[in-house]
């Protein structure tokens, strides 16, 4: 007569720090916690609560001002310009790097970078003098009647430099990604280099060609340094939302100043939540049986 032994039973917690990956996952897991709820919930529920300061009728007020919607339009259209802009030239950008060999292309792929590494301040500089109406380019472009200093022109040429590095490296590893047997497969069927292009490759980069596009709208909304210098910074003209932030904050009406940037958040987060619900929509459309 042989003896069955019972098998043991586990305790449920023990079975849980039993599958953890992380070792220690309560203690680096309230360090997530805590540090998020300083770094962003405290600042965002700062950004909440002061305009309360003004009332519902002084916040419509302060955020409806001619002032402050000539700037918010400025700093979402511009924005938006930008982003758009390098939609077109960081895909061409980072097709030219990913498929061709050509000199100098390893500087060519460093020099992408360099609105990364560029001080905000310093590129504004190094605008203004190029396109100033003085400046290397701008002597150039003022006999034509286009002037690009101190204008909103000058506000999107800042922000296509600033945005152009974010649209390169989000395509640029999709693309490298990319298994060319399916595109040799299209043109052994007939496909022209359009038809491949329009009907294999695009559908596959334009998830991360969404996410580059997010990536430079939202670094451009709130670009300070490098637009200050070349944007002249004339109210209801050329003056942009943040430094309109700045100026209030200079005032001491840090409650204005929480409005205009309450009103910036919020807009910001509608316009990502509609790009990932985009994003979404085509993961699903290319997913094997969704048309189905």
């Amino acid at each position: 007569m042989t003896d069955t032994a019972a098998p043991a039973i586990r305790h449920p917690r023990m079975a849980w720090k039993r599958a953890s990956v992380l070792p220690g996952f309560g203690i680096t897991f309230g360090y997530t916690l805590v540090y998020l709820g300083l770094i962003v919930l405290l600042p965002l529920a700062a950004l909440l609560f002061r305009p309360a300061e003004l009332g519902v009728d002084g916040f419509i007020k302060t955020v409806t001002a001619p002032r402050v919607v000539a700037s918010l339009k400025l700093s979402f259209g511009a924005a938006a310009i930008a982003a758009l802009i390098n939609g077109v030239f960081g895909l061409i950008v980072a097709w030219v790097l990913t498929r061709y060999t050509f000199p100098l292309k390893r500087v060519a792929d460093a020099l992408v970078d360099l609105p990364f590494a560029l001080p905000t301040a310093v590129a504004g500089i190094a605008l203004t003098a190029l396109y100033a109406p003085n400046g290397w380019i701008g002597k150039w472009l003022m006999p034509l009647g286009l002037k690009v200093a101190f204008t909103p022109l000058g506000v999107v040429v800042a922000l296509i430099f600033i945005g152009l590095p974010f649209v390169v490296r989000t395509v640029q590893p999709v693309l490298l990604d990319l298994d060319r047997e399916v595109e040799e497969a299209a043109a052994s069927l007939g496909a022209t280099r359009w038809q491949n292009f329009r009907m294999v490759i695009f559908p596959s980069i334009m998830p991360a060609l969404l996410t580059g596009f997010a990536l430079a709208f939202a670094r451009a909304v709130g670009e300070y340094g490098s637009v200050i210098f070349i944007a002249g910074n004339m109210p209801m003209r050329s003056e942009i939302a943040p430094l309109l932030i700045v100026t209030k904050l200079e005032e001491f009406d840090y409650a204005g100043a929480a409005a205009i940037g309450l009103v910036m958040v919020v807009v910001s987060l509608g316009a990502l939540a509609a790009v990932n619900a985009l994003q979404t929509s085509l993961a699903a459309r290319g997913r094997p049986g969704a048309a189905a």
